[in-house]
């Protein structure tokens, strides 16, 4: 791969620089480098002749995401369409950038606006004077999932909001987020790879924060069935409290009305009003996330019917029926998935 003598390899700005990926004064093969990291798109400098072009890609990966730093000189127009298979949070760190999606405009500028990109909207981008991004890449099964999980509803496709406002509270925490990542992988180094726990403890952080940071089309679903749509009442409160302490348990509704303070019908009328679901939905569906979470933290020699029973499940056909309805995917696929 071409090397020019242009491209800044040493500005201490540079971020993840252990772990370039791409470095090239090429634009043909900067466009096939960064396509084989990201997914293929159409690569282009805005003048004519652009003798200050380079192309500058370094990434650290997780497990189900990855950080980036990124950089093009001069100004480079990107067209990769949909991105299909995973969100990118594109925050600038010098220059600035212009986002178009389907439907909005976006200027992305260090330290003020950022870019949230969903697989689903068709984007062009145009990068210029010389802009780098810190660029977030998270794979679309695994919030798809962690949506659903959160929402009591099967996995959708989830859209963002595309303009992230770095002022805002969500803003500044993903912001945050992203640079806590750089830092964890510049003091590791290529050669010291994450535990696997470890590294899922990071994925259930990281999708809490953009889903729960950032509007998006499952939102209004989450909030409700995480009852902050509306002010709950207490006894609904400790209700959910018990089901979500006591989720490897049978449900026992005596039980589950005695700690709510209120009796089951008034119970299972208020379920159905503020979560649009019955306690036993709701309960199947703490169990399914739970299980979720598991089998992506899991090793593959572990057993799916071993951690399935611990959290309750007695059937397990009818679990495995349930979690692809949710999920998209078996709960073998799942313990593949992530390893």
């Amino acid at each position: 791969m071409a090397r020019a003598t242009s491209i800044p390899q040493h500005d201490p700005a540079i971020r993840l620089a252990a772990f370039n990926r791409v470095s090239t004064d090429r634009v043909d093969a900067a466009a096939d480098a960064v396509g084989r990291i990201f997914c293929p798109h159409e690569l282009k400098p805005t003048a004519r002749s652009s003798p200050d072009f380079f192309a500058l890609h370094n990434s650290a990966v997780f497990g189900g995401f990855s950080v980036n730093y990124v950089a093009y000189g001069g100004s480079v127009s990107i067209d990769p369409g949909c991105l299909e298979r995973f969100f990118l949070l594109q925050i600038p760190v010098h220059g600035s950038a212009r986002i178009q999606t389907a439907a909005r405009d976006i200027a992305a500028a260090p330290g003020a606006s950022a870019s949230l990109l969903s697989p689903t909207i068709p984007t062009r981008m145009t990068w210029q004077g010389n802009c780098a991004q810190l660029i977030l890449l998270v794979e679309r099964r695994l919030l798809e999932q962690r949506a659903a999980a959160l929402s009591g509803r099967p996995a959708v496709a989830v859209e963002f909001e595309p303009a992230v406002d770095l002022s805002s509270r969500g803003g500044r925490a993903l912001q945050s987020q992203i640079l806590e990542f750089v830092d964890l992988a510049e003091r590791l180094g290529p050669q010291r790879p994450l535990s696997p726990m470890a590294a899922a403890n990071l994925r259930e952080t990281l999708l809490g924060t953009l889903l729960h940071g950032q509007r998006h089309s499952a939102s209004d679903a989450i909030e409700r069935f995480g009852g902050r749509a509306e002010a709950l009442p207490q006894s609904l409160r400790r209700a959910r409290e018990f089901l979500y302490t006591h989720a490897e348990e049978p449900l026992d509704l005596a039980q589950l009305a005695a700690a709510a303070g209120t009796g089951i019908r008034a119970l299972q009328l208020g379920f159905q009003r503020h979560f649009e679901t019955s306690i036993s939905e709701m309960l199947r569906d703490i169990r399914l996330a739970h299980l979720n979470v598991r089998l992506a933290a899991a090793s593959p020699d572990e057993s799916i019917t071993d951690i399935a029973f611990e959290l309750g499940f007695a059937h397990l056909s009818r679990m495995a029926s349930a979690y692809r309805a949710k999920f998209g995917e078996t709960p073998s696929a799942t313990l593949r998935g992530m390893n």
